[in-house]
């Protein structure tokens, strides 16, 4: 995507089970794109059919829709009509980037039930570390679990400098040493000691984070970052993909946290 920097990755918990998590990036035309990524209920085969039903809902969805929390009323009619889904429901974040003057994209993001996204960025007065807010709009509901489920949406500017982190709860319901959950304020303290917003070592640093966990994460992950340089590098273009290298978390736990809405 141009003027984009994309990063993504998954990890099952298990190689013997089919997981629920899911992410995809696509175009819609007119130099808008659309992301989303979630979780669907439970594990096996049944929750692989949910998923597939729910990528391709989305996918259509949005290219009917502008408002993304009309994609995911589209996505909640579809997993309540069709029988075969059973009770299985999902949460979700869809969101949507359209290029902003003077640079970045404006993004609307719609969550259903979703735990909320991270908006990255450097930390103003001397420069060392990162500002991380919390992008969760008020009132989303699961997707698929009740007819006539509410969702909401929050526009911000990410804007050249900036990053964001999408996750599914596999990260924030990891046990830390002395058994309690990671949670959503020890992700975004760990963010907070990062050195860089750009979607390849967002996704970089919290691998490492998984991985220095006593017993990794108890459920699959599923990250995705988006992020705008500063300045594309000469000969190299803005658009890039990757998913692997690990890098040591530090022990600083400052945080400078906030939160969107």
């Amino acid at each position: 995507m141009p003027g984009l920097e994309l990063a993504c990755h998954y990890q099952t918990d298990s190689p013997r089970d089919v997981g629920g998590d899911f992410y995809d990036v696509f175009p819609l035309g007119g130099q808008q794109w659309a992301f989303f990524l979630g979780d669907v209920c439970g594990k096996g085969a049944e929750a692989a059919v949910v998923t597939s039903l729910t990528r391709y809902t989305l996918r259509a969805a949005a290219q009917h829709h502008q408002d993304p929390t009309e994609v995911l009323t589209a996505l909640n009619s579809a997993l309540l009509l069709d029988p075969s889904m059973g009770s299985r429901y999902c949460t979700c974040v869809f969101g949507t980037l359209h290029p902003a003057p003077g640079g970045g994209f404006t993004v609307t993001v719609a969550m259903g039930g979703h735990p909320p996204a991270f908006h990255v960025q450097h930390a103003e007065g001397d420069g060392t570390g990162l500002t991380v807010q919390g992008v969760r709009p008020r009132g989303g509901m699961l997707v698929g679990a009740l007819e006539g489920a509410q969702f909401a949406s929050h526009t911000f500017h990410l804007a050249p400098g900036h990053g964001l982190l999408l996750y599914t709860d596999g990260l924030t319901e990891a046990r830390l040493p002395d058994g309690t959950m990671l949670g959503e304020q020890g992700v975004a303290t760990f963010l907070t000691t990062r050195t860089t917003p750009d979607a390849s070592r967002l996704i970089e640093d919290t691998i490492a984070l998984i991985a220095g966990l006593p017993a990794g994460p108890g459920d699959d992950v599923a990250l995705l970052a988006l992020s705008v340089p500063l300045t594309p590098a000469p000969g190299r273009p803005a658009t890039a993909s990757t998913a692997h290298t690990l890098a040591t978390p530090p022990a600083d736990d400052t945080a400078r946290t906030g939160q969107e809405h």
